[in-house]
């Protein structure tokens, strides 16, 4: 099998020894542990990101602030815990020192901290899930408050003792209020050997260790270093004497590293490796799981990196990579399921060919033969949708006789993770893989005119922005700024045309689209958060064989540039999700009798069993979603079920994004979900701002880039204020509620790395029934429209569908539309 990725732009090079990823099946590191995928200020209000977003992750561990705390405009501690918990989620960190507005943090001394302590540990306490949160009552002391990061050995034991005895009181203040809560610390900006010493002694003498031991990790020599910080740290525990006690890194990677998901497998490798708990930090935004949702529900590349890592189970098994413990270099993990007789190895991290070795390949659970599946999650920036993870390939090899397999990758891109998977090789095989051409440029390597190339998110810059090559093209804010890339197709057609830009100008922006000089389209780019953010913008070009030149020249506003991406288009959308490797619930088995389809054989569901797929849509709108079943099976989606016969095309509404398909069914072997379409609107019913009837303060104003054209302002902040549509539905039953808005709320909290977004709500009520809270996300300016799907039900004929918000302000609402969740011919 030759795994080929994208096709660079450059011009060829020699031929280079592929690495070696060594993966060992027969050496077990203990049971998947899924500890490193949390977030500080991951969940931003309740709905904030999705649930869609937040279930398949399966987020064991998140960090946020007290209830009410001044650090940040939201995600306080027991708001966002209802979605976190509804979403099978393990635990929340209170930070608590984020009850002051300061940062660094007002020095006001313990004696005004500990009444906020008190109030603090009362409220988590009497929360009906107070056991599932930690408090950590110092944030970074080695810095905030304290000192002790200082090099002249008096004044260090000086503010350590100092330290310690503020620790002692607080430590003893919590568990005085609640005897059975879980405390965290010291919590330093990074890991001390000589603090850490002192600490755990005077901890152990004082009986006052933490249950949770925390320290961050935020330079790029943490993936050097955190192997050796690890095992100093489990050094000084032995010689204390001390029980191995729960390590969370609760701050970790730095912002080059956020939605990379070749530089997210190098983190979590070795803290998955080493079964600790980890939080990515926060630099910027709440509520977007430190950069990997896009908007509310739709998932970039690291969303999908952290999908396959919440899919790994069993144990995890002994990695090797070529440059162990060097920073940006191929890195893997691996797990092994003998109950399931699947194998899991995610890598990443480097440019190239590698060769993935699996040795130790048990011939009692695979058999003599393996399919491997292999797929690819692309870096598409932070704010760039990922489409399902497109098979590379799909093979079947013998085991060697000395037990093991060898997967090639060849092509491999640094910026991207990739998943290989390894099955019992059954009858048949599995269908070929149609890899449409690809290739990419840098903006960097073109021809630039009216603009300058910028390095970023390189070690040296490591809270940079994550950029394509480590450069982009900006600003390109004269008139005559353009941008000519010079690209070769090897066919007459159509082709994907991807754009990874920044826009930081505060609404739409635009450029103007020229192919080998012929007429210009525009292009509009939505607002990113600022200029080196990364969106993707996708557009279709029809490009007959050869090479041509495409160029971006400036538009109404400024964009930057940092690449663009050309794919064939070979006909509509289409991902075949397979059933082997979808959540479950129950018991069902697994059945590799066959390898036809999609390879990884079928998952056989019974009553009481069922699985549960994550299939991504690009669009609001209907796809045609295939169940291939030996039997009738039964689907659940935004509240609605339908039963299906095998094969059954079925008209389904999905929102744009992520969207969670649970199967079901008496008896029946699920080989796959097969989903294609492009969000068809054809039977959708539409309703612009302007037909609604609006009272107190509400009104219809102009929105030039609003759908429709004008949006309603001014709804909220008063009991009388309402907007009301009215829809008229064909027939009765769940439908999907699509609310096209757009706001711009913001508190400055003086935080130079933090963009302190605020989020909207609107209780929205349909016909006579209960309101229902919604919140709505921050669009990055007033006059950017995103939508917010909400399943709603709807009687035959008239209803009413009207929001409101006594209390606050509502977003600016420019449409709402109304797709049936099951569309009948």
């Amino acid at each position: 099998m030759d795994v080929t990725g994208h096709i660079a732009s450059s011009a060829a090079t020699p031929a280079a020894i592929p690495q070696r990823l060594v993966v060992d099946l027969s050496v077990s590191e203990g049971p998947v542990l899924l500890g490193a995928n949390g977030a500080l200020y991951g969940i931003g209000d309740d709905g904030v990101p999705s649930d869609a977003a937040l279930a398949p992750l399966k987020i064991t561990s998140i960090t946020q602030k007290p209830e009410g705390g001044a650090q940040h405009p939201n995600g306080d501690a027991l708001s966002v815990s209802r979605a976190f918990f509804r979403n099978g989620g393990g635990e929340i960190n209170v930070m608590m020192q984020d009850v002051y507005s300061a940062w660094p943090y007002e020095n006001l001394g313990i004696d005004d901290y500990l009444p906020k302590v008190d109030a603090i540990v009362k409220e988590v306490t009497a929360d009906p899930h107070g056991d599932r949160f930690v408090h950590i009552p110092f944030n970074e002391p080695d810095w905030i408050w304290y000192d002790l990061g200082v090099g002249d050995q008096e004044r260090y034991e000086t503010n350590r003792d100092r330290f310690f005895a503020d620790w002692k009181t607080v430590y003893r203040r919590i568990r005085a209020l609640a005897p059975g809560a879980r405390i965290a610390g010291p919590n330093e900006t990074g890991y001390h050997s000589r603090l850490m010493n002192d600490f755990l002694a005077f901890a152990q003498r004082e009986n006052v260790l933490p249950q949770v031991v925390t320290w961050h990790e935020l330079s790029p020599d943490s993936l050097r270093d955190f192997q050796a910080h690890h095992d100093d740290y489990r050094r000084i525990e032995r010689r204390l004497g001390i029980a191995p006690l729960r390590i969370s890194i609760d701050e970790y990677a730095n912002r080059r590293d956020l939605s990379v998901p070749g530089q997210l497998v190098q983190w979590v490798a070795m803290f998955e490796r080493n079964k600790v708990y980890a939080n990515q930090a926060y630099w910027d935004a709440a509520g977007n799981l430190d950069g990997n949702v896009v908007r509310t529900n739709i998932p970039n590349g690291g969303w999908w990196f952290f999908r396959w890592y919440a899919g790994l189970t069993g144990d995890t098994v002994e990695v090797t990579p070529p440059q162990p413990h060097t920073v940006d270099t191929l890195q893997g993990l691996a797990s092994l399921d003998t109950a399931r007789r699947q194998a899991q190895v995610l890598l990443g991290g480097s440019d190239g060919d590698v060769d993935v070795v699996v040795r130790g390949v048990p011939r009692a659970v695979f058999g003599r033969t393996v399919t491997a599946t292999v797929a690819e999650a692309a870096w598409s920036g932070y704010e760039g949708p990922h489409a399902a993870p497109p098979v590379l390939a799909r093979s079947s090899f013998e085991v060697a006789d000395d037990g093991s397999v060898t997967v090639p990758l060849r092509g491999g891109r640094r910026m991207s993770a990739y998943r290989v998977v390894l099955t019992p090789g059954g009858a048949g095989a599995p269908s070929a893989v149609s890899v449409p051409w690809s290739a990419s440029y840098e903006a960097q390597d073109a021809v630039i005119t009216g603009g300058e190339v910028n390095t970023l998110g390189t070690v040296v810059d490591a809270n940079g922005y994550a950029a394509s090559g480590t450069q982009d093209v900006g600003p390109l804010d004269t008139a005559s700024s353009r941008v000519d890339f010079t690209v070769t197709v090897p066919a007459d057609g159509t082709y994907d045309l991807a754009i990874l830009y920044g826009n930081g100008s505060g609404a739409p922006a635009t450029q103007k689209l020229l192919v080998d000089g012929a007429d210009p389209v525009t292009v509009t780019y939505p607002s990113t958060q600022n200029w080196a953010h990364r969106a993707k913008k996708d557009l279709t070009v029809g490009l007959p064989a050869g090479t041509h030149v495409l160029t971006l020249a400036k538009g109404d506003a400024e964009v930057t540039l940092d690449r663009i991406d050309l794919t064939a288009r070979t006909g509509a959308p289409t991902a075949s999700y397979e059933a082997t490797l979808a959540d479950i619930g129950g018991g069902p088995s697994y059945d590799y009798s066959s390898s036809a389809g999609v390879g990884t054989g079928a998952l056989v569901l019974r009553e009481g069993d069922r699985a549960v797929f994550d299939v991504h849509a690009p669009l609001d709108g209907y796809y045609t979603v295939v169940p291939r079943s030996s039997a009738a099976v039964r689907l659940a989606l935004h509240g609605e079920r339908v039963t299906a016969a095998p094969d059954e095309p079925l008209r389904l509404y999905l929102v744009a994004g992520n969207n969670r398909v649970a199967v079901t069914a008496g008896t029946a072997a699920v080989r796959s979900l097969d989903v294609s379409g492009a969000g068809s609107t054809a039977g959708v019913l539409s309703h612009d701002a302007a037909s609604a009837v609006l009272t107190g303060g509400a009104k219809l104003v102009g929105s030039a880039h609003a759908p429709g054209g004008s949006c309603i302002a001014g709804l909220g902040n008063s009991p009388d204020s309402r907007a009301e549509f009215t829809v008229h539905a064909p027939d009765s039953g769940r439908y999907v509620l699509v609310v096209h808005y757009a706001h711009d709320d913001r508190r400055d909290n003086g935080h130079a790395y933090n963009t302190d977004i605020m989020s909207r709500t609107a209780d929205l009520t349909v016909g006579s029934g209960a309101p229902t809270r919604v919140a709505f996300k921050n669009t990055w300016s007033p006059h950017d429209y995103w939508t917010l799907g909400v399943p709603v039900d709807l009687r035959e004929g008239a209803n009413s569908v009207t929001f409101r918000n006594a209390t606050g302000w509502a977003p600016h609402i420019a449409r709402i539309e109304l797709g049936r969740v099951l569309l009948r011919p």
